[in-house]
């Protein structure tokens, strides 16, 4: 993997069936009611939406979305924009709710992104770490939390 290219993993378990997380999970228009990093979605059409999301350093990345799939179980998106790869939730039953996750792979393709991967990349990780956790609070809330989330790798 170079500088420039990021891998994140996440999961988390929910008290929420399946059918109820992926309702939540695939409405990308309403992800800023229970996403705070999610600052604004506009759809582009059926499948595409343009996504600003802001965690706890201070810029904006505005991401183009593209559904890959919904479904039931598995939620895939094309990701274009300062950084272009995939991001995706795969939902799987079990006792007492839902767990969720969260792999999401990308490569930095704008200048500044790129240079940026050189020298903060440990930094940028922990930004991303901060958007997950605000993802896992907010679902928490929404769901319930019935095992905490491993951290991101």
């Amino acid at each position: 993997m170079t500088a420039a290219e990021y891998e994140f993993r996440h999961t988390l378990t929910v008290s929420a069936d399946p059918a109820a997380v992926h309702a939540v999970l695939v409405d990308l228009e309403f992800f800023g009611d229970w996403w705070p990093q999610v600052r604004a979605v506009a759809s582009l059409g059926e499948d595409d939406a343009l996504v600003v999301c802001r965690s706890v350093l201070p810029y904006d990345l505005e991401l183009h979305l593209h559904a890959e799939s919904r479904e039931p179980g598995h939620l895939r998106v094309a990701i274009d924009g300062p950084i272009r790869g995939t991001a995706a939730w795969t939902l799987t039953p079990v006792p007492g709710g839902t767990r969720l996750d969260f792999e999401q792979r990308v490569r930095a393709v704008d200048r500044s992104f790129v240079l940026a991967s050189y020298v903060l990349k440990p930094l940028l990780r922990w930004n991303h770490h901060r958007m997950m956790q605000g993802a896992e609070d907010g679902l928490a809330e929404r769901f319930g939390l019935v095992r905490p989330a491993t951290r991101p790798g």
